[in-house]
């Protein structure tokens, strides 16, 4: 949430930055609400002044036997007291409306963030190993196929199971899984990060603490209900990113300085609908409802965050580097970034199986994996995260970051399109190799049941 001083003191730069965004928003309405608010609150002090005068002066006139005064001073006490509660009621009716739009109100991107209307105007900050490409096939397979042809990705089984966008992970597709989840959690424990398993239903006040909600109710499970009906503080809803249930671990508490900065990493199954996405890639574990990923979540002095949001991206990378597998980072401009987020940088690994426009000149597609985000101060007053510079000084905002550390899904993908091999099969990297039990090939198995029988993939 944006700090209330912006409507106060700099509604120009605040009216800048949203337009920068393409934000949506009706400032003007907003300004005005604001300032009825702070009039009322002004004046609801000035009679809450008087009357205390007023009945102060009470007691004294009775005293001096100035009865007809006192009666006037008791009249005015009670016409001050309605006075009062009429104000007082608008006031709230007022603050009710200014909280629902601030929770609206997108985040203020940092200066540093190039100005830009849409991905196509983010900025390449550096590409990663495209010198030492490893020889590929003289056609990649996509993964989606590849899979299949392997046996270890079952996506008719995951439809008929659960729907679209859901699959199955088989055999060494599994433990492939299983490994990275573990690798990754293994690299940043040496970056000094503290584990959390975090429960995976999260309530309505969690999801609104990191911008979840209201925004993208669409995209988020709810559960026991849909996630467009009225929603309850306390209702519950399936894990997006583990970014909503670490970040409020810390909800309405108060840290201390020598606390910081305090990072966790967490392991979850994510689920998100995709609502604005829907139909845009079918075929395949790029975009789809359910997926496993690694999150890294900071929480800084206000002063170190930008230090802290490039150390990220270096953490985040760390585990492209250990696989060997070409990327680049992005800057994303103010009309790429997300929400809640004052900057980011989107971590992009390259999965040369399938073609797209907006590819390197080797072809195939950029996959995100992470995207590194400095939220400044916009989770934690949503939230309530604070901590105390000083033990004997005033509790203040503090500053969250997160980024993906990695989204295992898409790196699997990337894997089985770099490191597969003319003969169908596929390398594992070295620094995975312990975690697949030693194997050091993927080369699949056969599939099961009468219909792989007719479908010639058996004999």
């Amino acid at each position: 949430m944006i700090d209330r001083k912006l409507l106060r003191d700099e509604p120009e730069r605040l009216r800048e930055a949203l337009e920068a965004r393409g934000a949506d928003v009706d400032l003007d309405h907003l300004i005005d609400t604001y300032d009825e608010w702070r009039s009322l609150k002004a004046t609801g002090d000035d009679l809450r002044h008087e009357r205390n005068e007023v009945s102060q002066k009470i007691g004294t006139l009775k005293q001096e036997g100035k009865d007809e005064e006192a009666q006037a001073a008791i009249d005015r006490s009670g016409e001050l007291k309605e006075e009062l509660q009429e104000l007082e009621t608008r006031a709230d009716e007022l603050e009710s409306e200014l909280d629902e739009r601030l929770l609206e109100i997108p985040n203020v991107p940092n200066e540093s963030v190039p100005v830009g209307a849409d991905e196509s105007d983010n900025e390449e900050v550096r590409r990663v190993g495209f010198d030492d490409l490893r020889e590929l096939p003289a056609e990649v397979t996509p993964h989606y196929e590849l899979g299949e042809r392997l046996d270890i990705i079952d996506e008719a089984r995951g439809a008929k199971t659960t729907g679209s966008g859901f699959y199955f992970l088989k055999g060494e597709g599994a433990m492939l899984e299983h490994a990275l989840i573990q690798f990754m959690l293994d690299v940043h424990r040496e970056q000094d990060y503290v584990d959390v398993f975090p429960p995976i239903p999260v309530k309505t006040t969690s999801m609104v603490g990191t911008g979840q909600l209201p925004k993208f109710a669409e995209d988020a499970y709810r559960i026991g209900g849909s996630e467009t009906e009225d929603y309850e503080d306390d209702d519950l809803w399936l894990c997006p990113t583990a970014e909503v249930p670490v970040t409020n671990m810390y909800a309405d508490d108060i840290l201390l300085k020598e606390d910081l900065p305090l990072k966790h990493q967490a392991y979850t199954p994510n689920f998100r609908r995709e609502a604005g996405e829907h139909g845009t890639e079918t075929r395949g574990i790029v975009r789809v409802h359910q997926f496993n990923k690694v999150e890294l979540v900071n929480f800084v002095e206000p002063e170190d965050s930008y230090d802290r949001l490039e150390a990220l991206v270096d953490e985040a990378t760390e585990v492209l580097d250990r696989l060997g597998l070409p990327y680049r980072v992005l800057s994303l401009c103010t009309g790429d970034l997300t929400f809640s987020s004052a900057k980011t940088y989107d971590l992009e690994v390259w999965a040369p199986g399938t073609e797209s426009d907006n590819a390197p000149e080797q072809g195939g597609r950029w996959l995100e994996v992470s995207s590194a985000s400095n939220f400044e101060d916009f989770q934690a007053r949503r939230a309530g995260l604070r901590y105390r510079p000083e033990r004997h000084e005033s509790a203040e905002y503090l500053h969250t970051l997160n980024a993906s550390g990695t989204a295992v899904g898409r790196i699997m993908v990337a894997l089985l399109e770099y490191y597969q091999n003319e003969d169908g099969t596929v390398d594992i990297p070295e620094a995975l190799q312990p975690y697949m039990g030693g194997r050091e090939v993927i080369e699949g198995h056969e599939p099961v049941g009468e219909a792989a029988v007719g479908a010639g993939k058996k004999d």
